[in-house]
């Protein structure tokens, strides 16, 4: 009796076990194939003509000349359009994008997070489908897209940027100086942080990774957009930079600083600093120092155009135009020399420079090859992004690519972009298809 116990209890553990391992079956994920396309694959200037592309999930799984079949799989005909990697801007805000300067001087930050929901959809629909944040508090926004309860772009987002007292990113009011603490109204809410000394600065750059970010973004310079810091000046000392540079090492990371001249890059690179933003003023002996060192220069094709920013007060007019002087200069000099050079925009409190995200990308032809533009503006702009190492949050596979075991983030654009850079001016005339994590947010097609 024992025995037959012991085997009808054997029988009933099998038939559970059989049963967990049924109900724990994943099922297929679901895949999209793409057909009749001329690949640009973010990285060779030579089209792929006549490919097909399978996306299996998130990532894509075959980039193939020959027909291909796959049972079940969602078709989409390309029609001999030209299918590119998703776009990326290598230095966005997005929870400044679009709101007005106003707002830091009278808004809160629920004013700004609410602002910043409908701007991280427009970007996507621009397609571009990864950014480098690169100051604010969007770590919440980040966590609700990755989530999926928010439309967006993939986020490296590098939280609030370091200043010194009175440095670019010191928003405080005149009667609110002298101070008891750096950590004002904007400090406190994670969106500019404030920091002086050693001591200090190292606390802050640890809190800075603690919220979450991929990499650091301090101020070494003047900039635009404030007003109590001429363009000139050079912020923190190289012991400071030492000591933020010193953290992001230790969380295998980088530090980004927002910078114009040659004092101030040259302190930097000797710091460790890795990206440097802006940099228009910088001479060649500058560059080439970069160069040497291993440092990215993300500038900005801003130039005082019909583009131009609008500034309510006459002095950041004045250091716009004393910027933007440098731009053609430096675009020059750098590609001369052979500087890593990453694509961005810097749309800032302006949502009609927002919109203008793509004509940003195709104002490059001034000075690269829509080849040139294009690569800088996927895979370039992807290599920049994996200096976060381990900190870079989208780590399946490569971004800014179209190969086998990329993310697929893709956009099917209606002509050909290596022959015509003016196509990725209007996304929303000649991108057919944007697809992000596999998932297609605009199709046209139908």
């Amino acid at each position: 009796m024992r025995r037959i116990l012991y085997l009808v209890a054997g029988t009933m553990a099998a038939l559970l076990t059989s049963s967990t391992v049924l109900s724990e079956e994943v099922a297929p994920e679901p895949q999209t194939l793409i057909t009749n396309v001329n690949v640009f694959d973010g990285v060779n200037e030579d089209l792929i003509k006549n490919a097909n592309v399978l996306i299996t999930g998130n990532l894509i799984t075959r980039v193939s000349t020959e027909k291909l079949t796959v049972e079940g799989a969602t078709v989409i005909n390309g029609g001999g359009r030209t299918l590119i990697p998703g776009l990326t801007d290598a230095h966005w805000h997005m929870t400044m994008a679009e709101v007005p300067q106003i707002t830091l001087i009278t808004g809160d930050a629920y004013e700004i997070a609410a602002r910043a929901v409908p701007t991280a959809e427009k970007t996507l629909m621009r397609g571009f489908t990864t950014v480098r944040d690169i100051g604010g508090n969007s770590f919440s926004l980040k966590k609700l897209i990755d989530s999926g309860v928010i439309p967006g772009p993939r986020m490296l987002v590098a939280g609030p940027p370091l200043s010194q007292t009175g440095g670019h990113y010191d928003y405080r009011l005149p009667h609110d100086i002298p101070s008891e603490t750096s950590l004002d109204y904007w400090g406190k809410s994670g969106f500019f942080v404030i920091g002086d000394g050693v001591p200090e600065v190292r606390k802050r750059a640890r809190e800075i990774f603690r919220m979450g970010a991929s990499q650091i973004k301090i101020a070494a310079g003047g900039g635009v957009a404030s007003i109590f810091d001429p363009l000139d000046v050079r912020q923190y000392s190289l012991e400071e930079m030492e000591a933020i540079v010193d953290v992001a090492r230790s969380y295998n990371s980088y530090v980004a600083a927002h910078v114009f001249t040659d004092e101030a890059v040259q302190m930097a690179v000797k710091a460790g600093i890795k990206s440097i933003e802006h940099g228009m003023l910088l001479s060649s002996d500058t560059l080439k120092m970069m160069k040497k060192n291993g440092v990215w220069l993300s500038t900005q094709p801003l130039v005082d155009d019909e583009d131009r920013m609008v500034f309510p007060n006459p002095e950041s007019t004045k250091k716009w135009i004393m910027a933007t002087d440098g731009t053609e200069n430096v675009y020059k000099l750098a590609k001369k020399i052979g500087v890593k050079i990453a694509f961005g925009t810097d749309a800032i409190m302006d949502p009609g420079m927002a919109a203008k995200q793509g004509k940003y990308l195709s104002k490059l032809s001034r000075w690269f090859t829509p080849y040139e533009a294009l690569k800088m503006a996927t895979s370039d702009n992807a290599e920049l992004m994996e200096l976060a190492g381990p900190r870079h949050p989208y780590r399946k596979g490569p971004l800014g690519r179209i190969t086998e075991g990329a993310y697929a983030d893709l956009i099917l654009v209606n002509g050909n972009p290596l022959e015509d850079l003016n196509l990725v001016a209007d996304p929303d005339k000649n991108f057919d298809l944007i697809m992000k994590d596999g998932k297609v947010y605009k199709n046209a097609l139908n």
